[in-house]
């Protein structure tokens, strides 16, 4: 198996303008670099919504909980005062 594997991938006029508009901006030494660092940020970018998605979720989970434990606790606040 080869070490490297060359590829090819022709782009519209317009997606290509963009490679080469960003490969500029971005001080890529390559067409290839641009791509790569978009792959990249598209997987963090993807990673992050699935956590941020997770977060949410959890934190729905247990504002239902919160809320019992919370009125559960409210019953026992005056509890035993009187005593003192």
């Amino acid at each position: 198996m080869k070490g490297v594997a060359k590829s090819s991938i022709t782009l519209p006029p317009a997606e290509l303008r963009l490679v080469l508009e960003l490969q500029t901006r971005l001080k890529a030494k390559s067409k290839v670099e641009v791509v790569r660092r978009g792959l990249l940020l598209l997987k963090e970018t993807t990673e992050r919504e699935s956590l941020r998605e997770a977060y949410r979720r959890a934190s729905l989970a247990t504002r239902g909980m919160l809320s019992d434990e919370l009125a559960e606790l409210d019953a026992l606040v005056a509890e035993g005062l009187d005593e003192w």
